[in-house]
């Protein structure tokens, strides 16, 4: 499913875009936090291997979400919404 640009979104729905993508921030925080250690843990234990590296393939999805919230702030200032 393709999403809207933001641009194209009016303000009650970029208000919810950002309130639903907001929601996910803390999650995300310790999602990599605890696959970062995972990773670490792994690569002590085992030495470098596919399992080191693994947890990086996750760690990067949840940086997306931080980049949509960025964006999404962005263009809500943009329009002078709190």
């Amino acid at each position: 499913m393709k999403q809207r640009p933001l641009t194209d979104l009016s303000d009650e729905q970029l208000q919810q875009q950002h309130k639903k993508t907001k929601n996910g921030t803390w999650f995300s925080g310790f999602a990599i936090g605890f696959l970062i250690g995972v990773a670490i843990y792994s690569t002590i234990s085992n030495g470098i291997s596919f399992w080191s590296f693994f947890p990086v393939f996750f760690i990067l999805i949840f940086v997306n979400n931080a980049q949509k919230l960025k964006e999404t702030k962005a263009e809500m200032s943009s329009r002078n919404l709190n």
